[in-house]
């Protein structure tokens, strides 16, 4: 665990990290395409489950008072999955035009779109690269400090946030995927279809 804090505190590390995710994103989009595809469609199907395990815990919860048995830590472990919800989803969202664009200066590039779409998704990938570089090392720490919930359920904080290491690595490697395709490919990032454009 140490060696991986210190690797993360390097910026040199952290440019070969990235590096190795860009060649990650090169390799598994034009020889194992469906590999992306498929971690993205897990990320997805994980955020959902979590979203059951929500109403599962609502209602044991409701069915813990009705029956006045104590189950302590009930919102805790709620919030937890709905945080592990929206951070497993990300990339399977982006990946299928689920987040919210603001198009209008895009919209007005014309034949300058693709560089448009180049910027932005360059920008967002380096943006989620340090996002989920900052998310390792906060899961490294609460580790190494045995940091502890503060609510009734007395869960050690790094188990729940693992979700959102997870969720940002899968969102940053999502985000490098796009930019990858938009540079060797025709690609034009998010699909149109996805977004409600190139309809009749």
């Amino acid at each position: 665990m140490k060696f991986a804090a210190d690797l993360l505190l390097d910026p040199l590390s952290f440019l070969l990290i990235a590096c190795c995710l860009v060649g990650l994103a090169l390799v598994l989009r034009f020889r194992a395409p469906r590999v992306l595809d498929g971690l993205y469609l897990a990320g997805g199907v994980a955020g959902a489950l979590f979203l059951i395990a929500i109403l599962v815990i609502i209602l044991m919860n409701m069915s813990a008072r009705w029956l006045l048995i104590p189950f302590p830590g009930s919102t805790d472990y709620a919030g937890y999955c709905m945080a592990a919800s929206s951070c497993f989803a990300l990339a399977y969202a982006l990946n299928n035009g689920a987040h919210i664009r603001v198009n209008l200066v895009l919209g007005r590039l014309g034949s300058w779109r693709r560089y448009g779409e180049i910027w932005c998704y360059g920008v967002a990938a380096l943006m989620a690269l340090v996002f989920a570089r900052y998310a390792v090392k906060t899961n490294i720490w609460s580790e190494k400090l045995n940091e502890i919930s503060q609510g009734q359920d007395k869960t050690e904080i790094w188990i729940p946030q693992l979700s959102m290491t997870i969720g940002a690595i899968l969102l940053a490697l999502a985000l490098i995927d796009h930019l990858v395709r938009l540079l060797v490919t025709e690609h034009e990032g998010v699909a149109k279809t996805a977004l409600g454009e190139g309809e009749a």
